[in-house]
């Protein structure tokens, strides 16, 4: 039975490679592109076609005009197909491409398919019901992520377009991109097996993904906390200290969701979470301090350094950090190897502060090279001839995702 789906599977890819290659070339279609997403989202479960997904990226940044065939090609087999195995494919396709970073993509909103009630046509109900709902699950955060990064760039673009005012975020506004940041976080750690059977190798390579996410989204959520934990301290507004109590109160409770998350996943073998960061509690002071505000206490505190001196809220920050790295720290409890959260003198430096040379080093803006853990980027790409598509002066007719 298993040989005979695999050699069915196989029989659908080759006549959908067929079909393709004797598709008209348009604005939509791009026989050769079409090819390599086939071959990239096939119907074996039991390999990755790593070489035909980095092909994939190479013609998505060599010229933005692939990506209207790419999106076009990808959502009609995403939305014909009734195999979790091309489901899965197909959004660890998008992942990559919506970290890919482009302009192009990451303002265009949500996903241009929908998976929310997908169902495998080819397994017993009983087996396939785990499978639907980790393709589903994948889905509702990739579509939320996509939702949310266009709705920051749209408003960044608005915020750029007025000149003559420096626009700046409201602390309530901060607030809740806060609150949103913990919905994500929510939303990734339903994407797990749920039978001991779905730790296949495809799964896992979809793990490996989902955890560099949550290591992403996490650490942005810790940098920007701490940055709204000194502005409601100094402002000491008691409607601010609210809601930023639930924050707090809601990412301890995280905290530990995200510790068993890890442990599951180096249970099962995900490669990511070898080096399983340990997260630290929030802590108890912050919490007490926002419960001071909202009585109406003064929130002015200040911290004892290890030489005695004392160090304003204005020099503190919450963050996470890989313990194997050295630097001057004000207090950090002793962990194991992996991430905690410590209280630092200066703010540690997240990607929106880097940028990268053209041998893909990351660098400071006084250029200075950082070199970062062994986390593997499972979306980390070679490069190899792919045809240019040039982009002209005149505006480009890029592609609605909404609408396709």
């Amino acid at each position: 039975m298993r040989v005979w789906k695999r050699a069915t599977g196989a029989i659908k890819d080759k006549n959908s490679i067929f079909v393709a290659k004797f598709s008209r070339n348009g604005p939509c279609r791009n026989p050769d592109l079409d090819t390599v997403i086939i071959k990239a989202t096939s119907h074996d479960e039991y390999r990755i076609d790593i070489k035909n997904v980095q092909r994939v990226f190479q013609w998505l940044r060599t010229s933005p005009l692939y990506l209207k065939p790419l999106v076009w090609t990808l959502s009609m087999r995403m939305q014909k197909t009734r195999s979790w195995v091309v489901a899965l494919k197909g959004l660890m396709l998008m992942h990559g491409v919506f970290c890919s970073d482009l302009p192009a993509v990451q303002g265009k909103g949500r996903l241009p398919f929908d998976l929310s009630n997908f169902t495998d046509g080819h397994l017993n109900p009983a087996k396939a019901w785990p499978f639907n709902a980790f393709v589903r699950a994948y889905f509702a955060y990739l579509d939320q992520r996509s939702s949310f990064v266009a709705s920051e760039v749209n408003k960044q673009k608005k915020n750029n377009n007025n000149k003559e005012v420096e626009v700046e975020e409201t602390l309530m506004e901060e607030l809740q991109k806060l609150q949103k940041l913990q919905a994500l976080i929510d939303m990734l750690l339903q994407i797990k097996p749920r039978n001991l059977y779905m730790n296949s190798g495809l799964i896992l390579e979809a793990m490996d993904c989902v955890i560099v996410e949550v290591y992403d989204v996490y650490s942005k959520f810790c940098n920007k906390m701490a940055r709204v934990l000194l502005r409601i301290y100094d402002m000491g507004g008691k409607v601010e200290a609210r809601v930023g109590l639930k924050v707090l109160q809601k990412a301890s409770e995280q905290g530990d969701e995200l510790s068993s998350y890890f442990e599951f996943c180096r249970d099962i073998g995900v490669l990511n979470a070898s080096q399983c960061p340990k997260i630290e509690r929030i802590s108890e002071e912050d919490i007490k301090d926002l419960e001071r505000i909202i009585n109406g206490a003064s929130a002015k505190k200040s911290l004892e350094g290890n030489d005695g001196s004392v160090v304003s809220n204005e020099d503190k920050a919450i963050v996470v950090r890989d313990c194997s790295a050295t630097s001057t720290i004000s207090q950090q409890k002793e962990s194991e190897n992996g991430l905690m959260t410590v209280i630092t003198h200066q703010w540690e430096v997240f990607d929106d502060d880097l940028t990268v040379d053209v041998k893909g080093n990351n660098l400071l803006s006084d250029g200075t090279m950082v070199v970062f853990g062994t986390t593997t980027n499972p979306f980390e790409e070679s490069y190899s001839l792919v045809p240019y598509q040039p982009v002209h002066n005149q505006v480009q007719d890029l592609p609605d995702l909404i609408s396709l």
